[in-house]
């Protein structure tokens, strides 16, 4: 597929999704096309297109930090921003956020919430929200986001996309609106750890006009492919026991991937988490906006409102002494390194429909950053991935933590979670090629049980050189039967929608796994709750008379955590 024809088909699944609430300025195909021309196809980023948050600058376009009246032009984008240009990759718009990035539902904006892609009704999360959906939703293949308090982990969680948070100042935040500049920290929304990670190359590096930007020193803790991971010792989860479950099978799967599993006491990182909203860091909101919402208080969200008006209350005594605790928690936690190489936790404890979110803004925002409000006051870069979904239905994720400098450690781990081919593998497998060729075409695969990540057979996808994109449902005309070792996946009428995963795999693995399928499963088009029609594996019908129809359930991975009962 050319760069053109990968816009056109970007264009036409912007056209047929509709005004959703995902942007909030999008630049004409025309344009961007515009943009392809000339460009070297040796640029690490050729013909790629991707988004911005609404809270980055982009020459020509309006930055309004998602409230109208504070929209500006700015003569010139974000370093960052041009860092991807420059690489080669094209920029179709700027996406949905909450208000100032100020918030973690992606509900606190005047431009309609885009809820999650994959169970309707479901927030996507904020403040990144539109830059997480257009990346679900398959409308670009990576989006730039901003992180202070979980905003760029939180949307991927509720998703199901990857979200990598830098090291603090890694990337400039020059031509950012501001949300706490101290903390703040763009991110990257993808489907893979790989194609995140290859975003994060272009845009980091110092800039000499920010004095926010610095380059931590590399961290790699020894030990081989095998790492010890800590994990909450008492984790909360707010009464969502599907969640819980979730989240043990997560422990499960990274003890099966070799990993030493070490319970830690969260207690001082969850301290300095409630530090961000509940200590002076409000007030460091209030000084990045504080002259224009003096101003335009009525143009405010009211929630966004409530939050920014808390942090004049702050007196200078009440910012020191917030600034000595942290200093105190910092210490505190610091040696809990010397016993862990990374941190595994919940991305979000549990989710919210948009109902819910109205019924108590604060309190459930609150919820929602119980496991990301610490990693920049504790200076930690992270990574979240997906990991399907709970036995409820609703997505789950995790989140790798470790200090800054850790960031190529994290996003291996994270890589090894989803069972992505280490990074090197795939250097030494292109060396051998001519470069002369082009990329190999891939195509969607619908994984449905045994397969799936962290399933016997996923191995063998691996080895096919396939690579986890995404979860995603099917159209409510499926049912899934337990055959035993696996489940069978069979259109039929008056059916549900059932959860699979999605693999990108070359045509030609495709047919090496085709013969390798065992009747009465097979290889056939099945198709998406978003329309799209992808192969999958398939159960013939005949197979599933007396087989147990465990539908209800609407997963594989969610009837093994029933227990099969």
């Amino acid at each position: 597929m050319t760069p053109a024809e990968v816009v056109a088909g970007t264009y036409r699944r912007i056209r047929e999704r509709g005004d959703d609430g995902v942007w909030i300025s999008l630049r004409r195909e025309a344009d961007v096309l515009r943009d392809l021309d000339g460009l070297d196809p040796a640029l690490p980023l050729y013909g790629v297109p991707f988004a911005v948050k609404d809270n980055v600058d982009v020459a020509g376009l309006p930055t309004t930090a998602a409230c109208p009246a504070f929209a500006y032009r700015p003569a010139r984008s974000a370093p960052l921003v041009d860092r991807l240009v420059a690489a080669g990759a094209l920029l179709v718009g700027k996406t949905n956020l909450d208000q100032f990035a100020t918030g973690l539902s992606g509900t606190r904006t005047p431009y309609g919430a885009c809820e999650s892609p994959l169970v309707p009704g479901l927030i996507s999360g904020g403040s990144s929200s539109g830059s997480a959906v257009a990346v679900a939703a398959g409308l670009v293949p990576f989006a730039i986001g901003t992180d202070t308090a979980g905003s760029g982990r939180v949307p991927a969680a509720l998703t199901g996309t990857v979200g990598l948070k830098p090291s603090r100042g890694l990337v400039p935040t020059l031509g950012v609106v501001p949300a706490c500049r101290s903390l703040d920290c763009p991110s990257v929304f993808a489907r893979t750890v790989a194609d995140a990670t290859a975003v994060l190359r272009v845009i980091a590096g110092p800039h000499p006009g920010d004095p926010w930007s610095r380059t931590p020193s590399p961290r790699k803790p020894g030990g081989g492919p095998s790492a010890r991971i800590g994990v909450p010792r008492t984790p909360e989860f707010f009464g969502d026991g599907a969640a819980a479950e979730a989240f043990t099978a997560v422990t499960e799967r990274l003890a099966g991937l070799g990993h030493e599993i070490v319970p830690v006491d969260l207690t001082p990182f969850l301290a300095a988490g409630r530090l961000l909203y509940e200590g002076p860091w409000v007030a460091e909101r209030l000084a990045g906006v504080g002259d224009f919402a003096a101003r335009h208080a009525r143009d405010l969200h009211p929630v966004t409102r409530r939050v920014l008006e808390s942090g004049g209350a702050i007196s200078g005594a009440e910012v020191f002494g917030g600034l000595h605790r942290l200093r105190e928690l910092r210490s505190v936690t610091a040696p809990v390194w010397t016993r862990i190489d990374a941190l595994a936790v919940p991305t979000v404890p549990t989710t919210f429909t948009l109902a819910e979110m109205a019924e108590d803004p604060i309190g459930r925002n609150t919820i929602l950053g119980h496991y990301t409000t610490f990693a920049n006051l504790l200076d930690l870069a992270a990574v979240a991935v997906p990991a399907g979904l709970t036995p409820a239905g609703r997505p789950h994720g995790v989140t790798f933590l470790a200090p800054a400098g850790s960031d190529d450690f994290l996003a291996a781990l994270g890589a090894g979670f989803l069972g992505e081919k280490a990074e090197k593998a795939e250097k030494d497998e292109k060396a051998e090629k001519d470069e002369a060729d082009p990329a190999p075409r891939t195509v969607p695969l619908a994984v449905v049980g045994a397969h799936r990540v962290g399933q016997p057979l996923h191995p063998h996808l691996v080895a096919l050189g396939a690579r986890f994109a995404a979860v995603a449902r099917t159209a409510p005309c499926y049912r899934l039967y337990d055959l035993g070792d696996r489940p069978g996946l069979v259109r039929e009428e008056g059916g549900s929608s059932v959860e699979v995963e999605l693999h990108e795999i070359t045509p030609a693995a495709l047919g090496e796994l085709l013969v390798t399928v065992p009747s009465p499963l097979g290889l056939g088009t099945v198709e998406l709750s978003d329309g799209r029609r992808v192969q999958g594996f398939l159960c013939e019908s005949y197979a599933v008379g007396s087989a147990r129809d465990i539908t209800g359930l609407g997963s594989w991975p969610a009837y093994l955590a029933a227990g099969r009962a």
